[in-house]
């Protein structure tokens, strides 16, 4: 039993310096919860009920949004009961899930992103070949990919981490993070395994990236000559860019402050760049795509007149 923690509950630390502003806190996070919520919902209702939406962009973007949801209930209902409760903890179980959730979630965004660059480069490079390339089958294959590969790489970091002893209950952030969870461990634990995979999980989403990257300055190069390509290219590709540039600028402000960060940062700061991703993508992502996107837009809005007839 020397490798299993006798630790239950983990300690919560980022909100101990909020104390005189917890009304309003409560009130804001509430708000921006629940416009998250509606805002993700309604993009993928309309997708849902609209048969024209059913194809392979519109689906993956539901995916997107579904993920969206799934990464923010992870956090916000916890925090909102935080911000309410005096003592800010966490079951050792709990912290777990959480963290899965947590990297889960970004890995899949990442995931999606990879998929949609695939999509674009396929629709706007190979037109005639779009419907037999991005078949139902293969559409079904690469979601279930962006689901179950960040979910299984995640897992296997959080169960490493499961397995260590570790020496303090105390984890200086307002959600629990594998890379935190692991810093806890009693020295001198043998943390190299979960060091090693959690490198090799870096790796396989920076391939993500330079993938993402690749594809869109391929689609760049082809569009430049052609008015139909560039037009297809702003429409659809710009909202997918603006959404890899949010998620990025966002979880490397996230890594690098958690790695390498200053302890002198005022702690509202350093919540600030630790709560980034689980705000500005879920409330922009829906805003960008509904606004660009043609026929969602549309869908919207013909809902919207049709509902102020009757």
């Amino acid at each position: 039993m020397d490798n299993v923690s006798l630790i239950t509950l983990f300690v919560l630390s980022g909100l101990n310096e909020t104390t005189n502003h917890r009304a309003v806190l409560f009130s804001l996070t509430l708000l921006c919860y629940l416009f998250i919520l509606l805002a993700n919902v309604a993009l993928i209702v309309i997708i849902i009920l609209d048969k024209n939406l059913h194809e392979p962009m519109y689906i993956l973007l539901c995916m997107f949004c579904m993920n969206g949801l799934y990464g923010t209930a992870g956090f916000y209902p916890k925090f909102l009961w935080d911000l309410l409760s005096p003592v800010h903890v966490i079951s050792y179980a709990g912290c777990h899930v959480q963290a899965l959730v947590m990297y889960s979630f970004a890995s899949t965004d990442l995931s999606v992103l990879a998929v949609m660059a695939y999509d674009r480069y396929v629709a706007i490079c190979q037109p005639l070949d779009y419907h037999c390339v991005m078949s139902k089958q293969r559409l079904l294959m690469l979601a279930c990919f962006s689901w179950l590969a960040p979910f299984c790489i995640v897992g296997i970091n959080v169960i490493l981490a499961s397995r260590l002893k570790l020496c303090s209950p105390f984890i200086a952030r307002l959600f629990c993070v594998n890379w935190m969870i692991v810093k806890l461990a009693c020295f001198p634990a043998d943390t190299m395994v979960n060091g090693i995979v959690a490198y090799i999980s870096i790796i396989i989403y920076v391939f993500h990236g330079f993938f993402i990257v690749w594809s869109y300055m391929y689609l760049i190069k082809t569009c430049v000559n052609s008015i139909e390509n560039r037009r297809k290219f702003m429409q659809t590709c710009v909202p997918h860019l603006t959404s890899l540039l949010t998620f990025l600028v966002t979880i490397v402000f996230d890594v690098m402050n958690m790695r390498f960060g200053s302890k002198d940062l005022p702690q509202i700061v350093q919540n600030f760049i630790e709560i980034q991703f689980l705000v500005i993508p879920p409330i922009i992502n829906p805003l960008i795509y509904g606004f660009k996107l043609t026929k969602i837009r549309n869908t919207f809005l013909h809902a919207i007149t049709f509902k102020n007839k009757y």
